[in-house]
C-alpha cells in the first residue's frame, strides 16, 4: 500500500461518498491516515480483490467480477489496480 498511498488517497478523497454518507477526510493527509487506519489493501486485479473478499469471509462467490468492481468498498486507481477499504 505504501507506494500507492498518495494515489489511493487522491481517489478516495474524490469518491469517498460512494462508501460513506458524509466525507471522512477533507485533505490528502486525512485520507492517507484514514486508509492506513482501516488497513486498505491494494490488488493488481479484480480477481485478486474477489479472492481477498472470500478469504475475509464475505459472501461474494456468486458475484461477477463486474459486480465486485462496482462494490462500495472497491476503488480503482489509474494504473488498473484496485484498493479495498474495510469500513
Amino acid at each position: 500500500m505504501d507506494q500507492y498511498l498518495e494515489e489511493c488517497a487522491k481517489v478516495f478523497l474524490k469518491e469517498q461518498t460512494k462508501l460513506f454518507d458524509k466525507p471522512v477526510a477533507a485533505t490528502m493527509e486525512e485520507a492517507e491516515a484514514f486508509l492506513e487506519d482501516c488497513f486498505a489493501q491494494v490488488f493488481d486485479t479484480v480477481e485478486e480483490v474477489k479472492e481477498y473478499m472470500i478469504e475475509e469471509g464475505m459472501d461474494v462467490e456468486a458475484m461477477s467480477l463486474e459486480e465486485i468492481e462496482e462494490s462500495l468498498e472497491v476503488f480503482k486507481i489509474s494504473d488498473g489496480k484496485f484498493f479495498v477499504v474495510e469500513a
